[in-house]
């Protein structure tokens, strides 16, 4: 007689652990080293990337609610000291000058909008991107929580033909996206990996092929015997 069976469940520590790190994670992004250009910012400014040669840092867009005019300085970090140094304060014409229209125009844009600060982007043409890059986060990390599930129910490592599927999907769209970005070391990461994914999925359904080859020969030698 077979003892009660008992009802497998899914552990909760790895799932805890995942939304741990995930959170950690969205801190380290938003808020990137932001205390030391806080000490000199004016109030009311949004900061934004910005990139000149060897120079990194971020340029500060302060808009006056009277006039609607904005005005711009460029604030840059020592790389031993971590000191942040302000230019001098720039009116629209003089950062057009310095900078070009699209620098401007960007700027601007993206000041008056929170998603596009949050994002770092500056049009909506770049948020399709950003959407796509999401896309294909999701399906990525989603790959490994629907693996880690069957394996759970199952009590064994297992890998479901629908790991491959979602690591591909996901990984065409961030290779899209990351190259969109311009991102180097994001497309090398992802690069081997298309090509791994593609693979095996070919050698799953080369796997069916020939069992079924081999099911119909095993009934034609039936049916003669």
């Amino acid at each position: 007689m077979n003892g009660p069976t008992t009802k497998k469940r899914v552990k909760w520590e790895p799932a805890a652990a995942m939304v741990a790190v995930l959170i950690i994670g969205i801190v380290l992004v938003l808020a990137p080293g932001l205390g030391n250009y806080k000490s000199v910012m004016r109030p009311g400014a949004v900061l934004h990337e910005f990139q000149a040669v060897h120079t990194r840092g971020r340029v500060e867009v302060l808009v006056d609610p009277t006039t609607s005019e904005a005005t711009f300085r460029v604030l840059t970090r020592e790389r031993v000291s971590r000191d942040v140094r302000a230019s001098e304060v720039m009116d629209g014409a003089t950062f057009k000058s310095l900078f070009g229209d699209r620098a401007y125009t960007d700027a601007v844009s993206s000041q008056a909008n929170w998603a596009f600060r949050l994002l770092r982007i500056t049009s909506w043409g770049s948020l399709a991107w950003v959407a796509i890059g999401f896309g294909g986060q999701v399906a990525f990390s989603g790959r490994m929580l629907v693996q880690w599930f069957v394996s759970e129910k199952q009590r064994q490592s297992t890998v479901p033909e629908v790991f491959w599927w979602m690591s591909l999907i996901g990984g065409v769209m961030l290779f899209a996206y990351f190259a969109w970005r311009q991102d180097l070391v994001a497309i090398l990461g992802q690069t081997s990996g298309l090509v791994i994914y593609a693979r095996n999925i070919r050698l799953i359904y080369k796997q069916r092929r020939r069992e079924r080859r081999v099911g119909v020969q095993s009934a034609t030698i039936a049916k003669a015997v």
